[in-house]
């Protein structure tokens, strides 16, 4: 699919962004091209690769002429840009409306200026039902994705919406392997909390297999193991070989749940199971085409998808994390 292509990445040179790259090299691309705001890491990716055909661009998602410029002779664009903390965005929430929902659009919009074939945009489980603005407007990045096939282009929009990516910048297990080391007791904001993860090689693997089978209009939903937090503790714990660290509940942050779904109990009625690795969410809109592809797809015969069910016990988390490298 992406041979002898054009890529844009936008957000680059982020955890997903380097992951994507390095796959994305392995398929005989002519051109990668990152997009991102920040000239160091841009300087740094560029170092590490050290391969011609990846090129980098300086711009902001929210500077739309930027974007139109950069999406020039572009086959596909990988949209990453986010702010993606969800603190960060309760405490900014113009600026989170400005990077998440403004910079989409402008996405959409350099995207059917460019002629670019397909547009990929990376949602999360927190724009299911969400709780806090961050989730907030990644769910209006999917609505802007899934409308944007109705504007009479030639370009299709997809979504893949995934859980935690272990490994990521900001990672929980960064930053318990972080506050094991040099504080001696991992904070965690409550006992009962549980989340989705997945390795990044995972990730970009289930990413690039919705690339080539998607249509355009679908939200493709990762069917991601998940695990309690405090169990993902205890096994990095153990593995530092630390026999003192404590385990501290610290309360609830502003705008996160106890357990996040990846599949809302609304959109389970036009939910399809695809395969053992995706649903496939259609949407409501009318788009006739999209639902005869999907016609052979059995419905969904569960309401929501949560991270509370099918939990990984301690054996199947200390596997996902030697898979992602992040145990001894």
């Amino acid at each position: 699919m992406f041979e002898n292509k054009r890529i844009l990445v936008t957000g680059g040179t982020g955890s997903w962004g380097y992951e994507l790259v390095a796959q994305l090299l392995e398929q005989s691309p002519k051109e990668i091209v990152v997009y991102s705001r920040n000239e160091s890491s841009q300087v740094a990716m560029s170092r590490e690769f050290e391969d011609k055909r990846l090129s980098f661009r300086i711009g902001d998602i929210r500077d739309k002429d930027a974007l139109v410029m950069a999406c020039q002779g572009i086959d596909y664009v990988f949209h990453l840009a986010a702010l993606k903390h969800v603190p960060v965005c309760e405490d900014q929430p113009y600026e989170a409306l400005k990077t998440n929902v403004i910079g989409t659009q402008n996405v959409i919009e350099a995207g059917i200026e460019n002629k670019v074939k397909k547009v990929f945009y990376i949602s999360t489980d927190k724009a299911a039902n969400p709780s806090n603005f961050y989730g907030m407007t990644k769910a209006i990045g999917e609505k802007l994705i899934v409308y944007a096939n109705l504007l009479n282009s030639e370009t299709r929009f997809v979504t893949v919406r995934g859980g935690n990516v272990l490994g990521t910048n900001g990672s929980v297990v960064h930053v318990f392997k972080d506050q094991i080391r040099n504080k001696g007791q991992v904070s965690i904001t409550d006992m009962a909390m549980t989340r989705f993860f997945l390795t990044l090689h995972d990730a970009i693997q289930l990413l690039f297999k919705a690339a080539e089978e998607s249509y355009g209009g679908e939200i493709f939903v990762m069917t991601m193991p998940a695990c309690r937090i405090v169990d993902m503790a205890e096994v990095l714990i153990e593995d530092s070989g630390k026999t003192d660290v404590k385990i501290v509940e610290t309360g609830i942050r502003p705008g996160e749940k106890i357990h996040e779904i990846l599949m809302s109990d609304y959109e389970s009625l036009t939910t399809v199971v695809y395969d053992e690795e995706y649903l496939v969410i259609l949407p409501t809109l009318h788009m006739p085409e999209l639902k005869e592809r999907y016609n052979h797809c059995e419905p969904v015969s569960f309401s929501s998808f949560s991270s509370n069910y099918h939990l990984m016990n301690k054996e199947e988390i200390r596997g996902i994390l030697q898979r992602g490298g992040f145990l001894k």
